[in-house]
């Protein structure tokens, strides 16, 4: 059952059916409806049908006459997603470059420090969490609320492919290099470099996920 916190219930509903859409748990095809999600979460309909037609306005289920049908993420939609990241998250990484501060500069450093610890336990669990702390802080860093709150969402979108990655120790290696060259970009406050360490490790992502997937 969801806790009554001071956000709402509805927010709390969203918030669960998007990362379990998100995160694979509810297939694609599959229907949701009301009353199903109400028994499982213990919550009355209508904060349920609050949170299913905000998801139904992001795109990620459609509804029906038959109740709501899981759309999540197709290939199209990830590499438009990917497409989007490679400017707007160099640019994100670029504008960091030219504003970040030492404080912030160790706070990254620590994490991809982390990151290949927990690359090395083989803990996907915790490098995907480490991972999302480090792209957010960058988009934090660029000083542009615009870009922060454009690529938060897409970061999030593709959750269930950024997972199936940091499982694959190869690829997990990889992205703890590439963090590190993105760092080294930023600590010597190279914006275009910066930029371009950024786009490649994006590209990179990506091709990897459509090695797996195809």
């Amino acid at each position: 059952m969801l806790e009554h916190k001071t956000i709402s219930l509805a927010d709390q509903v969203f918030d669960r059916l998007e990362a379990d859409i998100l995160s694979g748990k509810y297939k694609r095809g599959e229907i949701l409806t009301e009353l199903k999600i109400s028994d499982n979460l213990g919550v009355s309909r209508t904060p349920v049908r609050e949170a299913l037609h905000r998801l139904a306005v992001e795109h990620i289920i459609e509804e029906t006459a038959r109740g709501c049908i899981v759309v999540g993420i197709n290939e199209d939609d990830l590499k438009d997603i990917y497409e989007i990241r490679c400017v707007i998250e160099g640019m994100a990484a670029e504008k960091a470059a030219l504003r970040i501060t030492d404080e912030e500069l160790n706070r990254l450093s620590e994490l991809v420090d982390l990151q290949e610890f927990y690359s090395v336990k083989k803990d996907a669990h915790h490098i995907e969490s480490v991972d999302n702390e480090f792209h957010e802080l960058i988009y934090k860093y660029s000083g542009s609320n615009v870009l922060y709150s454009t690529l938060v969402p897409l970061h999030k979108k593709i959750q269930k492919y950024r997972k199936a990655a940091v499982e694959n120790e190869i690829r997990a290696e990889h992205s703890v290099e590439e963090h590190r060259e993105i760092l080294k970009a930023l600590s010597s406050k190279d914006g275009a470099l910066a930029r371009e360490k950024m786009t490649e490790h994006v590209k990179n992502a990506y091709a990897n996920i459509i090695s797996k997937e195809n």
